[in-house]
């Protein structure tokens, strides 16, 4: 017996993996989450590219409803909990049998002295009719009690739908600049290897060079030119993604691509683990939707016990529109108390309530995935803002050696003690580590948007 009652049950204790209490040694709590975005981020273009988006998007448009949906949800759900009372009318034409009970009983029954029952018989009625589940065992208080955490769920994905968007759009906006700045890059390699080709040109003629060199040093450029038209089409692509973000159609992205390469990233304070709890929306919404499947649970148990339901009605009812509102010879009323208990579909009752545990159960697992998710997150982007800093700072002085060798290598060149393959060989390495720097910075600006995600900024 005591094996039975227990399986109809809910899960009081649901389990949550415990959070370490820092992510490296330091503890403090300063977090760059409680930042508004429109002061996290300092390029001006974006921001306003972020606040077009926040009204037009067409993804957060359809989450907005998910709210309005959830709202109505608890309206229904609340109004259960009171009567529900209804009024009508109705006309009826009825003939009996004659020689039945009730024709027969008609027959010699006076309505008023002289005045028999008619016969057809009309029949008026206008009444109200009122029914009322009581809540003893909290059933319905559970089921509003859900719906409204629910909308609370709802809210937090709202807001979880925000940070993904303002993070999407900052990642595709640094990605747009460092295009820009490659696009440069590649432009002004394409003068300097067409300066170089018009020197092996001028040495062929002297004989100094051959054909081969000139040759070499063409297909150069080509190459080049066609990265150009590589970039410019990824350049074209990337702005009408962030247009689509925008909800509106293709058209040119303003922005500022003078100081990419030599902005700093802002600095990100990671602050504690604990601090994810309260900041990230994805973790509150999964939080609140276990809270929830709570309280279908209990809502689900309560079937399991008789319900209490009272019913009744008040009117006029006559055989005569003149005697409708007589009173109290056409007065109708009724009151009526039921107590009903499952007996025999226990079975479905059960299933239902083994539905709602097994949900509640897979609610608290998609709680401890998004806790986990989170902080697995903030480390990653942690660890590698860090190795960035240093990739970057390396990289940079990569691009400095490089441009001294393509230098030495020109005037090697012009004086004959270098061949043309070391000055085309120097050439692209310069191009390639320039391209690297570029997609350093970018990746670094990256970097500080994803953990700033990550911590659960962006929302506010």
């Amino acid at each position: 017996m005591y094996t039975g009652c227990k399986t109809f049950t809910p899960l009081e204790d649901v389990n949550t993996n415990t959070l370490p209490q820092s992510y490296n040694t330091s503890k403090d709590s300063t977090n760059s989450a409680k930042i508004k975005w429109k002061d996290f981020f300092a390029d001006k273009y974006l921001v306003n590219l972020i606040d077009t988006a926040l009204k037009n998007n067409l993804d957060l448009l359809m989450t907005l409803q998910d709210i309005e949906i959830a709202r109505n949800e608890i309206k229904y759900r609340k109004g259960q909990l009171f009567p529900y009372v209804t009024v009508g009318a109705g006309v009826a034409h009825d003939k009996v049998g004659r020689y039945t009970s009730e024709g027969a009983g008609d027959a010699v029954t006076e309505i008023t002295p002289g005045e028999l029952v008619p016969d057809p018989l009309n029949d008026f009625l206008l009444g109200l009719h009122a029914s009322w589940e009581v809540d003893i065992w909290k059933k319905l208080r559970n089921s509003k009690k859900a719906a409204l955490t629910r909308y609370l769920a709802s809210i937090e994905g709202k807001n979880f739908v925000v940070t993904n968007l303002v993070a999407e759009i900052a990642n595709a906006y640094y990605e747009l600049l460092s295009l820009d700045n490659e696009l440069e890059i590649i432009q002004e390699t394409i003068r300097l290897q067409k300066n170089v080709l018009e020197i092996v040109r001028v040495q062929k003629d002297a004989s100094v060079v051959t054909e081969l060199a000139v040759k070499k040093f063409e297909a150069e450029v080509l190459n080049s030119q066609s990265m150009e038209f590589e970039v410019l089409q990824k350049i074209k692509e990337n702005e009408n993604e962030i247009n689509f973000l925008l909800g509106r159609f293709p058209q040119p992205i303003v922005r500022d691509q003078s100081t990419f390469i030599t902005q700093i990233p802002p600095q990100v304070k990671a602050g504690i683990p604990s601090q994810l709890l309260i900041n990230r929306p994805d973790i509150k919404q999964a939080e609140l939707e276990l809270l929830a499947t709570k309280c279908d649970v209990k809502a689900a148990q309560a079937e399991f016990y008789p319900s209490f339901n009272i019913s009744g009605s008040l009117g006029f009812q006559a055989f005569n529109s003149s005697y409708l509102f007589y009173s109290p010879q056409s007065l109708v009323y009724s009151l009526v108390g039921d107590l009903t208990a499952p007996l025999i579909n226990r079975n479905a009752i059960r299933a239902e309530f083994n539905k709602a545990k097994a949900y509640q159960v897979e609610a608290m697992y998609d709680f401890q995935k998004a806790v986990l998710t989170g902080y697995i997150e903030v480390s990653n982007e942690l660890s590698n803002i860090n190795n960035l800093e240093q990739f970057y700072d390396l990289k940079n002085k990569e691009v400095e050696t490089r441009l001294m060798s393509i230098e030495i290598s020109n005037d090697l060149f012009k004086s004959g003690r270098a061949d043309y393959l070391e000055v085309l060989i120097t050439q692209r390495d310069v191009l390639q580590s320039k391209l690297e720097l570029v997609e350093a910075r970018k990746r670094q600006f990256n970097a500080v948007t994803n953990i700033y995600q990550a911590l659960g900024g962006g929302w506010n």
